[in-house]
């Protein structure tokens, strides 16, 4: 059977935590990587408004913690991005992962860039109602929303227009 390579970063991570969402990675992707830059990321919290996700995160047996090889290419990205966003697009193009789990505009361009497919929380949760995995998703959106995660009312009405609903 085919196995799908998908790499994330921390946002969608913690952002599909939030909500309670957490299982809709593995459900889509079954085995999600992250570099250890992520991994620390969600230890750390950076951000305590968004840590809600923290012990779903920790727990998760298909989550897997890769070590990065290529340093100097994540050097490299760190003049445009963060550690986590750098991390995760060089683990994507050292394990040539078919999806990269991203959020962030200038981490997303980078991926455009480099030929590597991306897609977003909403993206997720998109795809979790095409999978009727969750019945609808602007209740969604509207958590996510309210817990401080960046997300417009345009993307919202868009992704809502996008799932029929």
């Amino acid at each position: 059977k085919y196995k799908m390579i998908v790499v994330s970063n921390t946002t969608p991570l913690i952002g599909l935590a939030s909500i309670q969402r957490f299982d809709l990675l593995q459900k889509i992707f079954g085995e999600v990587h992250i570099p250890q830059a992520v991994n620390d990321e969600v230890m750390t919290g950076r951000d305590k408004k968004k840590i809600k996700g923290t012990v779903e995160i920790t727990s998760a047996t298909w989550l897997k913690i890769v070590p990065v090889n290529d340093r100097i290419a994540v050097e490299v990205l760190l003049d445009e991005l963060d550690l986590g966003e750098s991390e995760t697009i060089v683990l994507a193009r050292e394990l040539n992962a078919n999806w990269v789990v991203m959020d962030e505009k200038k981490g997303r361009r980078k991926l455009g860039q480099m030929g590597l497919n991306k897609i977003g929380t909403v993206g997720v949760l998109l795809k979790a109602k095409e999978m009727k995995l969750i019945p609808n998703i602007r209740p969604e959106l509207e958590q996510l929303h309210k817990n401080g995660f960046s997300l417009s009312q345009l993307v919202i009405e868009m992704a809502v227009r996008q799932a029929g609903e």
